[in-house]
């Protein structure tokens, strides 16, 4: 009776035991688990850390690289604006330098007029020196334009204007009372161009010239030849006036 009673007593106890041990292995793989959810979670976190810091620095990479190109950008479009002025200074200067060209073609390129009955071609620098010459005469100022005819006869010995340039500095040379160089260019005038209209008016100047160089007997030879060569000029009637005068 009393081991029958000792085992009916000590069953549950037992029975307790096992439960408890039970409980504890539930526990610890509970907690097992749990520390390996734990530690995965953590594993994860640091693996999301990392990501996110990676995706930081690339960010932070593509930023500056995108400051770079802006910065690139900004650079090429000043150096296109630059490009564009020295494009356009380069066609200023070819149109300036064009038509500096071009003046001095034309300059260059014989231009044809007509003088005393006489057509012929001349460059723009040879007749503005010719007018600029005839301009003077027109003040009166008989010593420059001796100087401006002379100088045009010296720089331009072939020129159309010669024969005019010639008489016309006999004027000149007669108006600042150099007869002696008006008798030189009268006479060379009349043998370089016996049929110019202005040759009979040529010798009766000479002769005016003579005269006043208190040479008579050459003024009246000159005042023969006119009548002689020209006597149905009105230089020839003026030339009849004049030898009666001259003793």
């Amino acid at each position: 009776m009393a081991l029958a009673a000792l085992v009916v007593v000590s069953m549950p106890a037992q029975a307790g035991l096992f439960e408890d041990d039970e409980a504890r292995k539930a526990i610890l793989d509970l907690r097992q688990r749990l520390r390996a959810v734990e530690d995965q979670t953590a594993a994860t976190a640091a693996q999301q850390n990392e990501t996110i810091d990676s995706l930081r620095r690339t960010i932070l990479t593509l930023n500056n690289d995108l400051e770079a190109m802006r910065a690139e950008v900004a650079r090429l479009r000043g150096s296109d604006e630059q490009l564009v002025r020295d494009v356009s200074e380069l066609q200023r200067r070819q149109k300036d330098a064009s038509q500096v060209l071009d003046d001095r073609l034309r300059k260059l390129e014989p231009t044809k007029v007509s003088i005393d009955g006489k057509e012929f071609e001349v460059t723009a620098d040879e007749r503005a020196a010719y007018e600029d010459a005839m301009g003077v005469l027109r003040t009166g100022d008989f010593d420059k334009a001796s100087t401006a005819l002379s100088g045009f006869l010296t720089r331009y010995p072939s020129s159309g204007y010669v024969d005019s340039a010639r008489f016309w500095l006999g004027n000149a040379q007669y108006g600042r009372r150099d007869y002696k160089g008006a008798i030189a260019s009268f006479r060379a005038f009349v043998a370089a161009a016996p049929q110019h209209p202005r040759a009979p008016e040529a010798l009766l100047a000479l002769a005016n010239s003579q005269a006043e160089a208190k040479d008579t007997r050459a003024a009246r030879r000159t005042i023969d030849e006119l009548l002689k060569t020209y006597p149905k000029s009105e230089a020839a009637v003026a030339g009849k006036e004049r030898l009666a005068s001259l003793k």
